[in-house]
């Protein structure tokens, strides 16, 4: 698994969304581009917006019981897989802003570098080491990006 928190790495994957455009089509799934870069979005709105409220009870149970192993787990995301109800997108969203709001959210994780994340809280998961980070960061670009063929 390549990390998200290396320049490099971050450079390499701003790269690939570059390559995005209005026209990108996915190789699978039913998300246009614009949708999914929302999609994407949604991560880092748990970590930097009060956007979502936090998850409770049974449902938070759930999450660090069952769907956390899959989420900061390195095998890899099946194709057409569901998704968490925070995360669907389904109206149409404006291509460039999101592009950079990606781009610019993944800037952000990187500058703020492993101290910041180490045994931080997730919003869905409970506190997650540097390496449950990175697999949840990197995985979910990497997975979306590579629908749409970059």
């Amino acid at each position: 698994m390549k990390n998200i928190f290396d320049k490099a790495v971050a450079q390499e994957v701003i790269e690939r969304i570059n390559k995005l455009t209005v026209a990108s089509k996915p190789l699978w799934g039913k998300m246009t581009v614009d949708q999914m870069l929302a999609h994407l979005n949604v991560t880092y709105e748990f970590l930097y917006e009060d956007k979502h409220p936090k998850p409770k009870g049974i449902t938070k149970w759930i999450l660090k019981t069952f769907i956390k192993k899959i989420v900061v787990g390195e095998k890899a995301y099946a194709k057409n897989s569901r998704t968490a109800p925070e995360f669907l997108v389904t109206s149409e969203k404006d291509f460039l802003f999101e592009k950079e709001r990606l781009n610019s959210n993944i800037m952000r994780t990187l500058e703020l570098g492993t101290e910041y994340f180490d045994n931080r809280e997730s919003h869905s998961f409970g506190k997650l080491t540097i390496s449950e980070w990175n697999i949840m960061f990197y995985k979910h670009l990497d997975h979306h990006l590579s629908q749409f063929g970059v």
